[in-house]
């Protein structure tokens, strides 16, 4: 997929470039060994004009991100929040996935680089999955060991893991993949976090073996604000096959739900699971339709 055509600006380095004229350094880590951290952000169009959901959370991150590999992080989030609304009105969107990355500089040792650079490209993408219900398998690759990597932060180099997870689900038929962690509890999807809905109770997998989503803690946020109860547990491959449904969420592929794990299909209609009250909820946030408070 071609994601800019010759004239699509990017932000690299302080400067506005075309992409087609960025450039490749050769010699960097991030290109040989994946060390790198990025983020994925969703700019909406709202009666509020452009609005990024989110940005402070997702700078915030990859600036934590960074410093759990020990890349450089010079950059005022703040001014890089400015940038990438400026670099989507340079490219007359409304509507697009943002993509941060940080670069190391040339370094052919394996050791932390003392140099980074900054890219920040956007462009329009519908969800990632689609918008049918998806068919998940349970894949034999496993989330990384929290003990070996960082986990928690989004490291390039890790999602080789997603990509070997997702491609081998496409290739059985299924649209997605779930990655068990080292002692056998179901983890995430390879690049989105897990809900199940079981007696009108939701239940998703706690911090330690997942990657911290901010639209997992949106759910988070939203179930306690509507009073569905939800519950962070170890939850095992029998209690995804006994759920009544379940659903995924991330910022590409927004809140979707899943039709069947393995050869199991969900009892529960989507449509009058609590997910799908969840997904509504969500859509009217993002596009400023309603606000919300944080129920602590």
């Amino acid at each position: 997929m071609q994601y800019y055509n010759q004239d699509t600006l990017i932000y690299l380095n302080a400067e506005f470039v075309k992409a087609s004229n960025a450039g490749v350094d050769m010699f960097g880590q991030s290109l040989h060994y994946g060390y790198g951290a990025f983020e994925g952000l969703r700019a909406y169009s709202t009666h509020n004009g452009t609005r990024i959901f989110k940005a402070e959370e997702h700078f915030e991150r990859l600036k934590r991100s960074c410093k759990a590999i020990g890349l450089p992080y010079t950059w005022d989030n703040r001014e890089l929040i400015e940038k990438s609304y400026e670099l989507l009105e340079m490219n007359n969107l409304r509507s697009a996935y943002i993509r941060p990355l940080i670069y190391s500089g040339s370094n052919m040792h394996l050791t932390a680089s003392d140099t980074a650079n900054i890219m920040i490209a956007a462009w329009e993408w519908g969800p990632y999955l689609g918008q049918h219900l998806l068919k998940v398998n349970i894949s034999c690759i496993e989330r990384p060991n929290p003990k070996s990597f960082p986990i928690d932060a989004k490291v390039s180099g890790q999602y080789i893991n997603s990509i070997l997870a997702t491609s081998d689900a496409i290739k059985k038929g299924f649209d997605e993949a779930l990655l068990l962690d080292q002692d056998g509890f179901v983890a995430q999807a390879s690049s989105e976090n897990l809900f199940i809905e079981k007696d009108f109770k939701i239940y998703t997998p706690p911090l330690g073996n997942i990657f911290p989503g901010i639209t997992r803690e949106t759910v988070i946020e939203i179930c306690k604000n509507l009073g569905f109860e939800i519950i962070e547990k170890r939850i095992s491959v029998k209690d995804i096959y006994e759920a009544d449904s379940a659903f995924l969420s991330g910022t590409a592929a927004g809140i979707i739900g899943i039709k069947q794990i393995d050869d199991v299909v969900f009892p529960e209609t989507w449509e009058d699971s609590i997910g799908a009250s969840i997904q509504r909820k969500y859509k009217n946030l993002v596009l400023e339709q309603e606000n919300y408070e944080v129920i602590i």
